[in-house]
């Protein structure tokens, strides 16, 4: 017997691409018709999410989406041969979809050249030279505002985290796609831009939870809630029982045991949705799988609910405002199923539950490292548009000192 049968299937399964140029400004549109230069985008950090947004932006520019993004460099302390094999063998996303190579101290991806470098320092880092307009930054060891300036110093233009920064103070907006992407839009109608060079991109678990609990609030208003994410195992675990210098509990097998650790994603609710400080708490456990994580969701609401009011409620908006960024599947699956999902998260509504008519119970699965990579993506191309809305801003980049062609 079919187990899919007689199941409805409404935004599951079917891996859409992210939205990123339907909601964007037309400026945008218009100054990539008048020959404006793609983002020239250096990666710092070339690990599971910097070779994850590489492969990102290859494939959805496969598929026929115009991004303005050029990766010419990227900074690595590996060696070459290293991040050459890294790119086009991947256990958890598979062989890469066109030619790695190497040539002349650079790796060559689909025939086009990027920098290879390897420098601890930001201040030494040839971001002048190489007119670097935006840092995407994956090293996930640095998150603060100092360290950021340094990137801009040597001569970046903007900077982008892929982990919420340590304090407010530390960047000029955290993103959530699909929220409060608006944020990046100029603040005047004459200004050139934002005028924000520091940007964070929140995180997996963020993106995954803040729209959810936004479209909740809006409907059903919100009164406190627990989540617990299950996370695959990270590069911070050894496969066998190893120091760690700050965790005794990551000293453990990452294979072998279900792993509490510390998640600052209290914290990344407080700063996005302020009015509900103190009211959500959030744990986090490492599980034995390599990829795909799962947001276990128990939120009280303000009035009565059922399981299908909540279900409906999320279909449509996955429908609609957040289209390519959320997803919901009415199917039997596994964590495995969403591999590869370029979504920031799939609620599963068979999984949805209420108790007493007010406290939902709800799962939500999402790649934490293939969502998470299109949504730096999606925040890095959201940007440019917000820069190139208005005259003065394309105006500013044409006068741009830095070289656009380096040799």
């Amino acid at each position: 017997m079919d187990p899919l049968k007689n199941t409805r299937n409404t935004t599951s399964l079917n891996h859409q691409p992210p939205l990123t140029t339907a909601d964007a400004p037309q400026g945008d549109k218009a100054s990539r018709r008048q020959g404006n230069p793609p983002l020239r985008v250096a990666i710092n950090g070339y690990g599971r999410i910097g070779q994850c947004v590489l492969r990102a932006l290859v494939e959805r520019e496969a598929r026929g989406e115009s991004l303005p993004l050029e990766v010419v460099a990227i900074n690595e302390l590996s060696d070459l041969d290293t991040i050459t094999y890294l790119t086009r063998y991947d256990t958890t996303h598979g062989r890469f979809p066109g030619t790695v190579e190497q040539r002349d101290g650079q790796l060559v991806v689909n025939g086009h050249a990027i920098s290879i470098l390897s420098e601890a320092n930001p201040d030494c880092l040839p971001w002048r030279a190489l007119g670097i307009d935006l840092v995407l930054e994956c090293s996930g060891s640095f998150k603060d505002r100092a360290t950021a300036e340094r990137h801009l110093a040597a001569g970046a233009g903007r900077l982008l985290f892929s982990q919420p920064g340590d304090t407010d103070a530390d960047v000029d907006a955290t993103i959530v796609c699909g929220i409060n992407q608006s944020a990046l839009a100029p603040a005047e109608a004459g200004q050139a831009g934002s005028g924000m060079r520091i940007v964070s991109a929140a995180s997996c678990t963020t993106n995954c939870l803040i729209p959810i609990l936004t479209v909740l609030e809006e409907a059903f208003g919100l009164e406190r809630g627990v989540t617990t994410t299950v996370h695959s195992a990270m590069n911070d675990q050894p496969v066998i029982d190893a120091y760690h210098q700050t965790d005794l509990r990551l000293t453990r097998s990452a294979m072998s045991s279900i792993v509490p650790v510390d998640t600052g994603l209290a914290k990344g609710i407080n700063r996005l949705m302020p009015h509900l400080e103190g009211r959500f708490e959030c744990l986090h456990l490492r599980v034995p799988t390599i990829n795909v994580s799962c947001m276990d969701m128990s939120i009280e609401v303000k009035r009565d609910v059922s399981a299908d009011e909540v279900n409906d409620l999320l279909r449509e908006a996955c429908a609609r405002r957040l289209q390519g960024l959320m997803g919901l599947s009415e199917e039997p699956t596994a964590s495995i199923d969403f591999n590869h999902d370029p979504r920031s998260g799939i609620v599963d509504a068979t999984q949805t539950r209420v108790a007493g008519g007010r406290l939902i119970k709800m799962l939500c699965w999402f790649d934490n490292e293939w969502g998470f990579a299109n949504r730096m993506l999606d925040v890095a191309t959201h940007w440019h548009a917000c820069e190139m809305t208005t005259p003065l801003a394309r105006e500013a980049l044409s006068t741009d000192s830095r070289p656009r062609n380096p040799s």
